[in-house]
């Protein structure tokens, strides 16, 4: 069975004179396949073709067509633009090589030709078109790889941000699907805040995905918190909430933790750093950890803020029943400008109706 591991180069001749067609195959059919084209229009439909030709030689003085236009048209065409052309021609004035040059071909030769000139620079540019391709094909791989790493990693950042997440869950068989309740309530949020004046530069496509992505780990200081204080039915004590409020600065410290493993000036953790340890914080400063008040809270906290709160209070606990929709909204309203940016309450009574949605979508029921 015959092997085609060393398939010979094609090379398409495009001359109106027979003689000279049959000059150039007798010349190159030792070395290359050779296809002959008479005409312009049948040079673009070889070259067209899914056979198509390794290198063209090409005439420009054809009836109908000429080389320039044949030229132009293979160059404009991104199935046959990256075929070499080498015009073979007896025109030899100085304009008629500069404009072929100019519409893309590698080569201009003129008639008489000497044919091992010819043959020369026909190797040349079969060679020069092999590592173009050779590079193409390679850059082509590096590309797909690069995006196949990058899907990569940003799964593996994602399945890392729930699986933390799910342990501060596991520790309260309360929350159910606050973490998911909580991601979207802080991507639509987000989406309608990122036009705000004051929120435009930090709110761009990427930081809404990770602010997304981050949300499941707002309270996963929670797996410090001794289980007679976290699964306490009842009002905590001062000195039990004064633990309890521990759980930022530890989901801060356990984010941080994991970030040091990480060799990158900017973690992919960043913002759900921000997120655990600020998202208790209060616009008028009351809140804790820190004490941070109006803009010195991470824009991703305050976000944060508002979407724990409204979940807290549509939520069903062993100390208190689950409120309304409306009644939510009002006590989130009453909170602007104490417990809330008020800029991000106003977003919030936009969009109401689609945290509404997100719950009874992700209701614990």
């Amino acid at each position: 069975m015959e092997r085609h591991t060393d398939r010979k180069p094609t090379i398409l001749i495009v001359d109106d004179t027979p003689d000279n067609i049959a000059m150039l195959s007798s010349l190159l059919n030792s070395t290359y396949r050779t296809k002959a084209a008479t005409t312009g229009e049948k040079a673009l439909q070889l070259a067209g073709s899914d056979n198509a030709p390794d290198l063209i030689l090409l005439d420009i003085m054809m009836p109908g067509m000429d080389g320039y236009e044949v030229c132009r048209r293979l160059t404009q065409d991104p199935k046959t633009a990256d075929i070499p052309v080498i015009f073979l021609t007896g025109r030899s004035d100085v304009e008629g090589e500069q404009k072929g040059l100019e519409l893309g071909a590698v080569d201009y030769i003129t008639k008489p030709f000497s044919p091992p000139i010819v043959v020369s620079r026909i190797r040349t540019h079969l060679q020069l078109k092999n590592v173009r391709d050779f590079l193409k094909d390679k850059s082509e791989f590096l590309e797909k790889e690069v995006a196949r790493r990058t899907r990569e990693v940003s799964t593996i950042q994602d399945v890392t941000m729930v699986a933390m997440g799910s342990l501060a869950e596991t520790r309260d068989n309360e929350t159910g699907n606050h973490i998911r309740r909580s991601q979207y309530y802080v991507k639509v949020l987000a989406d309608r805040m990122k036009d705000y004046p004051r929120f435009k530069e930090y709110l761009t496509l990427e930081t809404i995905e990770l602010l997304y992505k981050s949300a499941p780990l707002h309270d996963i200081g929670k797996v410090g918190i001794p289980d007679h204080i976290l699964l306490k039915p009842g009002k905590l004590t001062p000195e039990e909430f004064d633990i309890m409020k521990t759980h930022t600065t530890l989901g801060r410290d356990a984010i941080m933790t994991a970030e040091k493993q990480l060799d990158s000036p900017t973690s992919f953790l960043r913002v759900a750093r921000e997120i655990a340890w600020s998202h208790h914080e209060k616009w008028d400063g009351t809140g804790y950890p820190q004490g941070l008040s109006e803009d010195e809270t991470p824009v991703s906290g305050r976000l944060m803020a508002l979407a724990d709160v409204y979940d807290a209070l549509i939520s069903k606990r062993v100390y208190k029943s689950a409120f309304t929709h409306e009644k939510a909204v009002s006590i989130i309203q009453e909170g602007s400008g104490n417990h809330f940016d008020p800029a991000i309450v106003e977003a919030f009574l936009d969009i109401s109706d689609r945290f509404r949605e997100i719950a009874q979508k992700y209701s614990d029921s």
